[in-house]
């Protein structure tokens, strides 16, 4: 009998460290080297976005780091991240914001994707705004994307996407 107790012991335990693990990151085990802002380059350098949005990339785009003071305007509400940036246009006619944000070791991911989905304002602009139905909020590991755009939204997601190794 204590056979059988110790097996199904050591069973239960190997259950709970795989569910464990596999409940700790996103988008399967994937993890981004570099920093957010060579994820960011590596986004606009491969994203099939339309020539306008091209060579707005290069000229009309600033990189914003978010920080707890601008966390809210940006993300919609308050997240407890280790390091997070905007990229938003310095002048531009459309609404568009394109944030990158990596999340503390351990946190729940899934609870920061939905916070965010939630509670983003697709409004904030003067002016313009982003149907909500076109926010994509994604996860590759511990880097959660943010895009909010009209029109270029599939393709940079795609190219976000085709990072995962």
């Amino acid at each position: 009998m204590k056979k059988y107790l110790c097996l199904f012991l050591v069973l239960a335990a190997v259950f709970i460290f795989v569910g464990c693990q596999s409940a700790k990151t996103g988008q399967g085990d994937n993890i981004l080297e570099g920093s957010l802002e060579d994820v960011l380059a590596a986004i606009y350098e491969t994203a099939e976005v339309d020539d306008y949005f091209k060579e707005y990339i290069k000229e009309g785009l600033q990189v914003t780091e978010i920080t707890a003071e601008n966390c809210s305007y940006h993300l919609g509400t308050e997240v407890d991240f280790a390091e997070a940036i905007a990229s938003e246009p310095v002048i531009m006619p459309s609404a568009y914001e394109l944030c990158l944000v990596r999340a503390k070791e351990g946190a729940d991911i899934e609870q920061i994707k939905t916070a965010i989905k939630e509670n983003v304002d697709p409004q904030k602009w003067i002016c313009v705004g982003v149907d909500p139905e076109k926010i994509i909020v994604d996860n590759i590991g511990d880097i959660i994307i943010l895009i909010m755009s009209d029109d270029q939204g599939e393709a940079l997601h795609n190219a976000f996407l085709a990072l995962a190794k």
